[in-house]
């Protein structure tokens, strides 16, 4: 049996990251397959994508977390088709009566008065304009965007206001967004990390199955440059034994098509997502398993996962030192004379006296 022909790759379910559906720890009942001669059908299958929609009262969320280098998020989506396999939002999805699985790349929620709500909170006299990122949680150009176009409603406001916005992301839809983005980087008030976890086509697309591939990345990266939008390259995460050794040709590549900066971070598996991965591994990489699993262990104390503020997003130990040693070098290397420009808060209109239409 080939390195990628592993266990149970006959019910495979193409085009999906999560291959399980794992139970959600907040319900007393979970659906199970211990009988499945009773069944008419597989409970795992190709389901589809259903979306609902969901209306908060507030939409700017404070990040209490010290080491994630960002004040205020907004997500105008829970859930995400994107799918990756180690992907540590899944585990968010359970709040909403969820399973972490095949769920949170299926069962979406989109939040239509999201612009609404933004506006809303730009105006509270009391608001002191900081950077908000969207997204903190699931990426805000993934395919429902180009339907609802939720998050150019907010880049509009974030224009009128002239506030400070920061995105991240995996999709090329972005390059739609171009004119709003030029907007508001000639006042300094747009920064843009596009994530590139791997080149290797093959991987990505079994980990990553319904993102943009790299090459369609860099290129994102090379026009958002040309624009004079500031972008930076996101490794994240770095997965020992599987694309650590990507580092400095991912940071080259980025440096080479216009970002100015890289950030990484290493996988922990937190929650269900360890359920979710190591069954993906299991199934694509089967050969690599133990060395793969055995090296996440080595990089948080002897366990997949970490919460510690500081050391859960860099790890410890050996294999952490490594990552660590190769990404520097490498950022040194390609990009000792770039960096980010800072945003500029004294454009904000605070208090503005128009109100936009949706």
């Amino acid at each position: 049996m080939g390195e990628d022909q592993g266990e149970g790759k006959q019910n495979y379910v193409k085009g999906r990251g999560a291959q399980v559906q794992p139970e959600n720890r907040f319900r007393e009942w979970q659906v199970v397959t211990e009988h499945i001669e009773g069944l008419d059908e597989p409970l795992i299958t190709r389901p589809k994508t259903q979306v609902t929609l969901e209306h908060p009262k507030t939409i700017v969320n404070p990040v209490t977390s010290p080491d994630i280098g960002i004040a205020y998020s907004l997500n105008p989506y829970q859930g995400c088709e994107h799918g990756c396999s180690y992907c540590y939002a899944r585990n968010s999805h359970e709040y909403y009566g969820f399973s972490a699985g095949l769920d949170f790349e299926t069962k979406l929620m989109a939040k239509p008065d999201a612009p609404k709500l933004l506006e809303k909170h730009l105006l509270n006299p009391n608001w002191k304009a900081a950077p908000i990122s969207l997204s903190g949680n699931t990426d805000c150009y993934q395919p429902l965007e180009k339907e609802m176009e939720i998050t150019r409603k907010l880049l509009k406001v974030f224009s009128k206001y002239r506030h400070p916005v920061g995105l991240i992301t995996k999709n090329s839809l972005i390059q739609r967004d171009l004119d709003l983005l030029q907007d508001l980087a000639k006042d300094r008030l747009a920064q843009v990390y596009i994530s590139i976890t791997s080149l290797d086509e093959d991987l990505r697309r079994k980990m990553e199955p319904r993102t943009a591939s790299a090459a369609k990345r860099l290129q994102v990266i090379e026009n958002l440059s040309q624009a004079g939008i500031p972008v930076a390259v996101m490794t994240a995460p770095i997965i020992p034994g599987l694309n650590d050794q990507e580092i400095p040709s991912i940071l080259k590549a980025a440096s080479d098509h216009g970002a100015l900066s890289a950030a990484m971070t290493v996988i922990r598996l937190n929650g269900r997502v360890s359920e979710i991965f190591k069954d993906w591994l299991q199934k694509n990489y089967p050969n690599r398993y133990a060395k793969v699993i055995h090296q996440i262990e080595d990089l948080h104390g002897g366990k997949v996962n970490d919460n510690q503020f500081g050391r859960r997003m860099k790890g410890e130990g050996i294999w952490a030192n490594m990552i660590q040693q190769l990404f520097k070098k490498s950022k040194n290397r390609y990009y000792s004379e770039k960096s980010m420009p800072e945003f500029d808060l004294t454009q904000f209109r605070k208090g503005g006296n128009f109100r936009l239409e949706f």
